[in-house]
Formats: structure tokens, sequence, C-alpha cells
């Protein structure tokens, strides 16, 4: 899965490289492409799913962006994961760098709005630690691999956590943003979208004393662990964000 992963990031990129440098005529006046020009011609701030952070922008021409960017911290509109009946706080920890080309199909429109929408297609180095943590008070019904336990009333209650990591992967991405500009130097941006990650790597630890005639606890937990690795909607990771730019 991993080489997959690898395999797909590295034809986006191959494709980013070619689209920046395939066109170095002038599409319009004021848009020839150096390939010489390395200097950025705008930087914008964002925030949204994968936490906030910002990007240097390149413009090719009217049809062709390049954005390296980066998303790290805490901020995420879903703070739970839900798997088997089991629900789990989730303290997100981001660490993501990405290169995107912004594709325009519409970039040399008369309008300014119909100009920004754009196709982002990319890749990123994802090095992202989720921790996982769900309390149980005493006597309190729960489930655990959708078998059901009570926590011993005697007891102290119990207390699960864990971590969900994707560490040191390389993940393409593809989504869809619209970008117009305010005026000569701001504007706006929003983009939704989507890594292709493979599955976490996930550990879960449980402690405390429980009630149950069916599964053993421990048990359970380890079902609980495999069953988050091989869901299939954890091997994608959703993105949304918002943010404004400013281009010279």
């Amino acid at each position: 899965m991993k080489t997959l992963r690898t395999l797909l990031a590295a034809t986006v990129l191959t494709a980013i490289a070619g689209t920046a440098m395939a066109d170095e005529t002038v599409v319009q006046d004021g848009y020839a492409f150096d390939r010489n020009q390395l200097v950025p011609t705008g930087v914008r701030a964002e925030v949204g799913t994968t936490g906030y952070g910002g990007a240097l922008l390149w413009t090719a021409n009217p049809y062709v962006g390049l954005a390296l960017g980066y998303n790290g911290g805490d901020i995420s509109w879903s703070d739970d994961v839900k798997v088997n009946g089991s629900t789990y706080d989730l303290d997100m920890d981001n660490n993501n760098v990405y290169l995107n080309a912004e594709i325009h199909p519409w970039g040399a429109s008369t309008s300014r709005w119909v100009q920004g929408i754009y196709v982002a297609a990319g890749a990123a180095y994802l090095d992202n630690d989720y921790g996982l943590d769900r309390r149980v008070k005493p006597g309190e019904a729960f489930k655990v691999n959708n078998t059901n336990f009570i926590a011993d009333p005697s007891g102290s209650g119990v207390n699960i956590n864990g971590k969900m990591e994707y560490e040191n992967d390389i993940a393409p991405y593809l989504g869809l943003g619209w970008a117009p500009k305010i005026n000569k130097n701001w504007g706006v941006f929003g983009e939704v979208g989507a890594y292709y990650t493979g599955n976490p790597t996930v550990t879960l630890t449980g402690s405390g004393d429980t009630l149950t005639g069916g599964q053993d606890f421990q048990d359970a937990l380890r079902a609980e662990e495999q069953k988050i690795r091989e869901d299939d909607k954890y091997q994608w990771m959703p993105v949304g964000k918002l943010g404004v730019s400013y281009h010279w």
C-alpha cells in the first residue's frame, strides 16, 4: 500500500513539473513563464482541517499555478473517531508539507470570479499524530468492538487511550478550489479535497476493571485496533480550508 501511494505521488509530482515547465511562451501580455525566475508571485495564509499555515505561490500563466505550503497544529471540525459502536476523543497534531499544481480551466475568462475556479493536484509529506482517548465512569455501560461492557461500579472507571499515526508518508492529493482576486493584490480562497494516505498505524491501551459475559476486554481492544487499521474510510484524509492571499 505504501508503495502504491509513493508511485501515485511520484506520478503526480512529475505531472506538476511537466505542466509548469511546458509553456514558455506568452499566453497573454504579462504572463510569460521564465524557468529561471524562481521568485514566488504571491503568498497566502490558510486554516482548515489539516491545521493552520500558509503557502508560497507561483503563476506560470493564467491557466497554471504552483503552491508550496505547510499546515500544522491542532485545528479541526471533526474531534472524534467512531468505530464498532465506540467513540474516541481525537487530539490532532498535524505536520504536513505539500506541493500542488493549480489548474484554472477558465483562466483567460473576463470574469475574475470564474478565473478563480481551479483543480488542485499534488502530493504532501504527512507526519500526523492523533491522540485517542475515552473515559468511562464506574458503573457505566459501554461498547468495544460491538461487545457490551460495564465499568466495575466499585472501581475507578475505565480509561482507553491510544494513538493513530500517519508517519513519514508521501500521499497524493486531489482537490477543487476557488480563489478569486478582490483587487489587484488581495484575494480569498477556499478548497476541499482529500489525501490518499492508506491506513494508519493504531495502538489502543485500556485500564480499569470491567464486567461482561462475553469477549475479554483486552481481546476486544485488539480487535477494535485492527478494525481502525483496516477501515477503508481511514485510507483518505479529508481536506477543507479557507484563507487569504496576496499577490505582487
